[in-house]
């Protein structure tokens, strides 16, 4: 049973829905502890056929929870640190390996480690209020992150990745989909009914040809997914020692602009 999110099969769907929309459901250590055994336990259930993962409320997800994640990583040590970001990669390897293709429904804000777990999945469905931004860069970290410099390069190109990373600026739906980063934009009231319809056909599609071609998808990208997950855990795991992860946090609890770079690197 999660705590943090909703889980529910009907037929051959299942469902998973972040469920803190009072923050955006911001993601905490549970979460994706939660996330990674449900997506682990999801490749032993045959006869789940396709997955949905959305969000309540205003949200998809708006990444980690700066207090629950960002605060509780201060001063921790770097064995420490490594085990965190090894465990959000873990998440999305579990994901790319769940033989079920995995349908994101962005209801709204996509932010951050949010943006990266609709990144991992297969399809991706947004309303026309969804806000896409990779926000790693902006709280002193680097853009490379759970998966994101494999996968979004391959999905919209290296320049619009390197701007979405080194950036972290917030795109719309439309711009979203005309870059290639999700699949359908439709009207908020038509989310749910696309999303299912979507789900339905992939869950009424040939079982083993749909697994193998996911399978396939991952063993063509060239590079494995597990190397590239630790060297994205290892360097963010860096990142977080460094003053610039501090002052984010900082700024936000002071409610302020944070200013990088105000110690020597």
């Amino acid at each position: 049973m999660s705590t943090t999110f909703l889980y529910e099969e009907r037929g051959p769907i299942a469902r998973i829905t972040l469920n803190r929309p009072e923050v955006l459901n911001a993601l905490t250590f549970d979460t994706y502890h939660e996330l990674r055994d449900t997506f682990s336990a999801l490749a032993n259930k045959p006869a789940i056929r396709a997955v949905i993962l959305t969000g309540t409320g205003r949200a998809f997800t708006s990444g980690g929870d700066v207090k629950e994640i960002i605060g509780r990583l201060q001063g921790k040590s770097d064995e420490e640190l490594l085990a965190f970001t090894r465990l959000t990669c873990e998440v999305i390897l579990r994901m790319r390996e769940a033989p079920q293709p995995i349908i994101a429904a962005l209801n709204g804000v996509t932010a951050g480690a949010g943006a990266a777990l609709a990144l991992a999945c297969d399809f991706r469905i947004a309303s026309e209020a969804a806000r896409i931004a990779f926000l790693f860069i902006r709280v002193g970290l680097s853009g490379a992150d759970m998966g994101a410099a494999y996968l979004l390069p391959r999905l919209v190109g290296t320049g619009r990745a390197a701007e979405l990373l080194m950036r972290g600026e917030f795109v719309d739906a439309q711009t979203a989909e005309r870059w290639g980063l999700v699949n359908r934009v439709v009207a908020p009231s038509g989310l749910e009914e696309e999303t299912v319809a979507w789900a339905e056909a992939v869950a009424s599609g040939p079982r083993l040809g749909i697994e193998m071609t996911k399978t396939i998808l991952n063993r063509s990208l060239g590079f494995s997914l597990p190397e590239a997950l630790e060297i994205e855990a290892e360097a963010q795991a860096i990142c977080m020692k460094h003053p610039d992860f501090e002052e984010a946090y900082r700024a936000f609890l002071e409610k302020r602009r944070p200013v990088f770079g105000r110690s020597p690197r």
